[in-house]
């Protein structure tokens, strides 16, 4: 019943580069102060970097649990794809070594 795919399809590569998306997405949630801050001169009235400003500390608890969370998730990522390749070298050099002992068996039978 195999069409000659594996079984097994995962996008390694895709996946590689999800745990260091995820830390990006994190540490630039972490920024938004230091971004409020950079552009306080410019807003004008303090009533609008007052606002930014409580924004931003009310939105503290908030980060802190996703934060957490895409820390978990490019934790996992990188143990998925660190495993996969594990698994899959393992695999290959199983192959291999049946290769081997396969051509060494009709190695023998041609004599």
């Amino acid at each position: 019943m195999s069409d000659g795919k594996s079984d097994l399809a995962l996008p390694l590569s895709e996946l590689e580069d999800y745990g260091s998306r995820l830390r990006s997405v994190k540490d630039r949630l972490n920024r938004t102060k230091k971004l409020f801050d950079s552009y306080q001169e410019d807003l004008g009235d303090n009533s609008v970097y007052d606002a930014l400003e409580d924004f931003e500390s009310n939105w503290e608890d908030g980060r802190e649990d996703i934060t957490q969370q895409l820390t978990a998730l490019a934790e996992m990522s990188d143990a998925v794809v660190r495993e996969f390749k594990k698994l899959d070298h393992k695999l290959a050099q199983s192959l291999s070594v049946k290769e081997k002992k396969e051509k060494r068996g009709k190695d023998k039978g041609d004599t």
